[in-house]
């Protein structure tokens, strides 16, 4: 008489494995944007009032500098939070997570001889691409719900008079701007096979489109950047003041994706590890 015994194989091995070995830096990022939000909102009433110091301050300077820097409305709490948190810590700090989860995912496994063993096990090029995908879309997810969770527990108290529903739409393209800087990385490392490409890319994505909006914003000879800036995708409607537009996000989500089918295409094709 023989038995046979029947191994289950776990559900998105890859998606959990990638998950599992990056919650660590998931946690760091958390820490670290609560540290900043923690820092800045809370100086709201003090800093950002029509009478304080700092607003006087910006006064003086030239209107088209402070609306270069973003710092033309934080006179109100929408404005304080987008020129601190969503413009300018929040979006540095996500993408900065996104790029090194999207460049690592498979250019980074390549370049360190892992993405050939992983081969080895019985799973399709094209899982890979997918599952560790959807991990990094996970992550930033992840980062975009906790901001609006703590930027909602402060809302109160540091007198931002936010609208949650508002607040959930500027956290969703906080979010997709950091996917898109991430997809750009995931691309250029299934693309290239090497992580530095993968990091380029990302950051080209995110430095490129922050300095394309600045600049729209310095002249109308200039307005036309704004069209090509993602930054300027998410944030020119003012989405904590206005809410939900729907252009932003099919830019956002819309480009992150086609950048995953890329990178699908990119990997089926090509040799890996030359």
């Amino acid at each position: 008489m023989s038995t046979t015994a029947s191994v289950r194989r776990a559900p998105l091995p890859l998606f959990g494995k990638a998950f599992r070995d990056t919650w660590r830096s998931l946690i760091g990022w958390i820490v670290g944007l609560s540290a900043a939000m923690f820092l800045y909102l809370p100086l709201y009433p003090s800093m950002a009032g029509t009478n304080s110091q700092m607003q006087q301050l910006l006064n003086s300077l030239p209107a088209q500098l402070t609306k270069t820097i973003g710092y033309d409305d934080i006179s109100s709490g929408t404005g304080w939070v987008q020129a601190t948190v969503f413009g300018l810590i929040g979006f540095l700090l996500s993408c900065i997570a996104a790029i090194s989860w999207g460049a690592a995912a498979i250019g980074g496994d390549e370049e360190a001889g892992q993405l050939e063993l992983t081969l080895a096990h019985g799973v399709t090029r094209l899982q890979i691409v997918f599952e560790r995908y959807a991990a990094m879309l996970a992550k930033i997810l992840l980062l975009g719900v906790w901001v609006f969770l703590v930027i909602s527990a402060l809302n109160n108290s540091a007198q931002l008079n936010l609208n949650l529903g508002n607040l959930a739409v500027g956290s969703a393209l906080c979010a997709g701007l950091a996917l898109l800087a991430g997809s750009a990385a995931f691309m250029a490392g299934a693309l290239s096979g090497r992580r530095i490409w993968g990091v380029g890319a990302g950051a080209f994505v995110a430095v490129v489109g922050y300095i394309f909006n600045a600049l729209g914003n310095q002249s109308k000879d200039l307005d036309w950047l704004h069209a090509v800036s993602p930054y300027s995708w998410a944030y020119a409607a003012k989405p904590l003041a206005n809410g939900f537009e729907g252009w932003p996000f099919l830019g956002l989500y819309g480009l992150s994706l086609l950048f995953l089918i890329v990178s699908a295409f990119a990997l089926r094709k090509r040799d890996v590890g030359v």
